[in-house]
């Protein structure tokens, strides 16, 4: 019979409900960078924004607008200079095995096959036994629809495919809050589709706390609770539009397309804005 501490982990774990671990607040933070070129640049302001266990939120803007930059001190990979980052009340001063972060590359080691990959991801979690930690990669592993290829090499794999061992590399550990940045851009248009699908199918089955950072509006309402649309550089909260489409959404259908049409017109007009003033 398997262990409670073992089940716990699985995939086909019940979804928690929003008062659970995995809640995010951010409370007025501000950031600087100094830069050789243009000296003291700002890169938010003044950010405040309460994110709900289980709930999926997506940030879009600008390109270099700071989407990137909240999403480094939400994992505790940046300071803020100003205001603070709490996970479950506690104060985010660092990086933690409950907050991990999916990057725009798949940043898979080439010595490991898919197998060892998602194994590499649980020695984040010390008090399992090598047999826990196998059979919660192969459930990962199969998860994502990869249980043919669990031993090929990262060199044999598509693109779709590595984001897809990264992704079980992220969910294995458990952590309470998956952060992703821009994980698709780099696929092409029918490869992210799938993936759109696989994501959604996966965060209804374990109900994570998703953070996606993203230049896509169509994509943001496809995937997204909540679409937050952040200010050309330095970021402010400019709007927080809930996405109330039921799933699984179709990224081609005109009740999403809607949506996406809505909010790339207030991202123009928040730019002309910005722009004028």
């Amino acid at each position: 019979m398997m262990d409670t501490k073992l089940a716990s982990r699985l995939p086909e774990q019940s979804a928690p409900d929003d008062t659970g671990p995995g809640n995010l607040v951010v409370e007025g933070v501000s950031k600087w960078f100094e830069t050789r070129r243009h000296g003291r640049v700002q890169a938010l302001e003044d950010i405040n924004l309460n994110i709900k266990a289980g709930q999926f939120v997506c940030f879009v803007g600008p390109s270099g607008c700071g989407k990137s930059t909240l999403l480094d001190i939400m994992a505790g990979l940046t300071k803020p200079d100003r205001g603070h980052v709490m996970a479950d009340d506690q104060p985010v001063t660092g990086p933690g095995r409950h907050r991990l972060v999916m990057f725009q590359e798949s940043a898979l080691f080439p010595w490991l096959d898919v197998f060892g990959n998602v194994m590499f991801g649980l020695k984040l979690v010390p008090e399992l036994t090598q047999r826990q930690r196998r059979e919660i990669a192969e459930s990962y592993i199969k998860l994502v629809g990869l249980e043919k290829f669990a031993h090929a090499n990262v060199h044999e794999l598509s693109g779709g495919m590595k984001q897809r061992v990264a992704f079980a590399r992220a969910l294995a550990p458990d952590p309470r809050v998956l952060l992703m940045d821009e994980p698709f851009s780099g696929l092409d248009a029918l490869t992210r589709e799938q993936l759109y699908a696989d994501i959604q199918r996966i965060w209804q089955t374990r109900r994570k706390t998703i953070v996606l950072v993203t230049h896509n509006v169509r994509e943001a309402v496809c995937l997204g609770d909540r679409v937050i649309l952040l200010s050309p550089r330095p970021a402010r909260i400019r709007e927080d539009f809930a996405i109330p489409l039921p799933r699984p959404r179709d990224i081609n259908s005109t009740e999403l397309a809607e949506y996406a049409s809505h909010i790339t017109a207030a991202l123009k007009n928040y730019l002309r804005l910005d722009v004028s003033e």
